[in-house]
């Protein structure tokens, strides 16, 4: 890294010099180190080469607070003469949903009653973002099972299959088993006799084997799942009458009714997603990213040093097999996938 031309010119602007004897922090020449990348994967490779630069060679920087990232922002959202700029896509998830429910409201009926509740303004928008998460979530217990439809038994709020203790009665895991069954997957009831508990195992598409028992209780995702799975199903009763001015629209589940309910939010509105820094022109640059008065900044801290150098060595030391392992051992949490 010290060989590349970029990395000499970037340790002779700072001033501090660099290396056990020549590095001086009192002796940098500017009160912040900002690091501006794309907002995409090449951009958090670049983000991290310069991190780990930072966190070998100029230590102590970072322990001076003097390290920031920018954070440009991810979405444009135009609509007339009105335009707004958004960080990212929690956010635009949430400006989404506020535009889409200023003049929708949503028929639903009120479980075991045959009554219509209406859900409008404030009540809406929380459910609909709850829909949302509760969408990520499934996916992210779907790629564990490798099968929508074992990730479907699983949101069933009659289950109790929350805590450790759950797994540990056979009876609270026999709904599951016999609903595989039902799916053709074969499934066997599995006794662990370390942990004294059951767990319903399968083989998926690639002849895999996956287990629904206390390894996929212990993810945060799937507590996450369960979570929601019950706080939407007060209103989760499809199908979904949507009526907007005169129109009414049914959608026949909670997938089609998100589906619809962010194309709206998206009507009549111009969105652009900046991939890179380079898409928006000098002005927006400049108004969004690099003004001080509406800016974001995130501070690079170092919370726990041998954490940090645990993560640096692994992820970007010269031990390709600990990396091998990380990424066998991580590879179904990742969010952004560079193919």
């Amino acid at each position: 890294m010290l060989a590349h031309e970029e990395i000499r010119t970037l340790i002779t602007a700072l001033g501090t010099g660099i290396g056990k004897d020549d590095f001086d922090a009192t002796k940098i020449r500017y009160g912040k180190i900002i690091i501006m990348t794309d907002a995409d994967v090449d951009g958090a490779h670049i983000r991290t080469l310069l991190l780990t630069f930072f966190f070998r060679h100029m230590h102590e920087l970072i322990l001076r607070e003097r390290v920031y990232i920018a954070q440009p922002p991810l979405y444009r959202i135009k609509k007339g003469k009105s335009e707004k700029y958004i960080k990212d896509e929690k956010e635009f998830t949430k400006e989404i949903m506020r535009r889409a429910t200023e003049n929708l409201t949503l028929e639903i009926h009120s479980t075991g009653e045959g009554a219509k509740a209406t859900l409008e303004g404030g009540e809406l928008r929380t459910f609909l973002l709850n829909l949302d998460e509760y969408e990520q979530m499934f996916h992210k217990v779907e790629r564990r099972l490798r099968d929508p439809r074992v990730a479907e038994i699983l949101s069933n709020t009659e289950l109790v299959l929350d805590s450790k203790l759950d797994f540990q009665d056979q009876a609270k895991l026999n709904p599951v088993f016999e609903a595989v069954k039902a799916l053709g997957l074969n499934p066997e009831m599995r006794r662990d006799e370390e942990h004294s508990s059951y767990a319903v195992v399968y083989h998926d598409s690639t002849n895999a084997e996956r287990s629904v028992g206390l390894a996929l209780a212990a993810q945060p995702e799937y507590k996450r799942f369960r979570t929601l799975a019950k706080i939407i199903s007060k209103h989760n009763d499809p199908p979904f009458m949507v009526v907007k001015n005169d129109h009414r629209q049914v959608q026949p589940n909670w997938r089609e009714l998100l589906a619809y309910v962010k194309v709206e939010g998206k009507r009549d509105a111009s969105v652009q997603r900046y991939k890179g820094l380079g898409e928006m022109n000098a002005e927006q640059l400049a108004d969004t990213t690099m003004n001080p008065e509406k800016r974001t900044l995130l501070q690079v801290r170092l919370e726990d040093a041998a954490e940090g150098e645990i993560i640096f060595s692994t992820l970007m030391g010269e031990n390709v097999e600990s990396r091998r392992k990380f990424i066998e051992d991580n590879a179904l949490d990742v969010k952004n996938l560079d193919v």
